[in-house]
């Protein structure tokens, strides 16, 4: 995990920064495994030419359990060529368990926070979509979520 975590480091801070447009806004659906969370709604704010955050909400609703995980993650873009990007960054969340109707009355409800680190392309079509594919390891803290977790998911988004 430290070999990763330095890796990323010295990408972002040796890679030579192009500068580009990003969208000052994209927002849309971030489909992947997200520990059970399935999609999420997923918004991007430009923050200069070249930075962003990203800020995900997962619902997650069944016949014996809910639960919620907010995710903000700081990112960086490089343009690889043309309209095709990639992009680093690093982040973390909250979230929240609850399941109901477990055997002997025992409450199995979690609130748990987690650190997050993203990396991904993306193309931007000429029109207003954005497609993306990531990886985010995810370090829960918390008594049922408390291990390294991998989450990779398509992103669609639509510019503005």
């Amino acid at each position: 995990m430290k070999k990763l975590f330095l890796v990323v480091l010295a990408f972002i801070g040796f890679a030579t920064v192009n500068a580009q447009d990003i969208s000052d806004n994209a927002i849309g659906l971030r489909l992947g495994d997200s520990d059970g969370f399935g999609a999420e709604i997923s918004y991007q704010r430009a923050l200069r030419d070249n930075n962003r955050v990203e800020i995900d909400l997962g619902l997650r609703s069944g016949n014996n359990y809910d639960g919620f995980k907010l995710t903000g993650i700081y990112q960086w873009v490089w343009n690889i060529e043309g309209a095709f990007n990639w992009y680093a960054g690093a982040g973390g969340g909250i979230g929240s368990y609850n399941f109901d109707n477990v055997p002997n009355g025992a409450d199995d409800s979690e609130t748990f926070v987690f650190i997050a680190g993203d990396v991904g392309i993306e193309y931007n079509f000429d029109f207003p979509l954005q497609l993306s594919l990531d990886a985010r390891p995810e370090l829960g803290f918390g008594d049922f979520r408390d291990d390294l977790d991998f989450d990779i998911a398509l992103g669609v988004r639509y510019r503005f």
